[in-house]
């Protein structure tokens, strides 16, 4: 379960600071809801903060994986950095809980590497094409990240 991807060197600029917040908790709610954004198929991923160890929500595009998982990609729409939430799974795998069509799973999260990533990624960019485009704009290689009910 090694989390180890550097950030990179290029990429797409994030907006920040109380924005990005606001921006957050609203498509917690609208995913609470309906279940998507963006035309993705979204969960609301909570994790423990890595420095704070407070509750830290985020929504999240996800991936039907094998065996009942789901996977999720730490793109950050192709900035040059990790979305902080990667790091908060880095440090606390098994303290991560989703919603996910009005119901909560417990579940640990493990980075994939290797011909599972490739495969999982080959998967990913086949169903939602936007995800090639986030990785043309950064150096990093985007981290897939499988959540697996507990």
């Amino acid at each position: 379960m090694t989390f180890d991807t550097p950030a990179g060197t290029r990429g797409s600029r994030q907006p920040g600071g109380r924005f990005f917040l606001w921006f957050n908790r609203l498509m917690a709610r609208r995913i609470r809801r309906s279940g998507s954004f963006g035309g993705f198929d979204a969960l609301v991923l909570t994790t423990v903060g890595r420095k704070t160890g407070q509750p830290r929500t985020n929504p999240v595009g996800w991936f039907p994986g094998p065996d009942g998982t789901w996977l999720i990609v730490a793109s950050a729409a192709g900035a040059a950095g990790n979305p902080a939430w990667y790091y908060n799974l880095a440090a606390h795998p098994d303290q991560v809980r989703i919603e996910l069509d009005g119901k909560a799973y417990d579940v640990t999260a493990e980075q994939l590497h290797g011909a599972e990533r490739e495969q999982a990624w080959r998967d990913i960019v086949a169903r939602s094409p936007r995800f090639a485009q986030y990785q043309e704009k950064t150096d990093r290689q985007l981290p897939i990240i499988r959540l697996k009910s507990r």
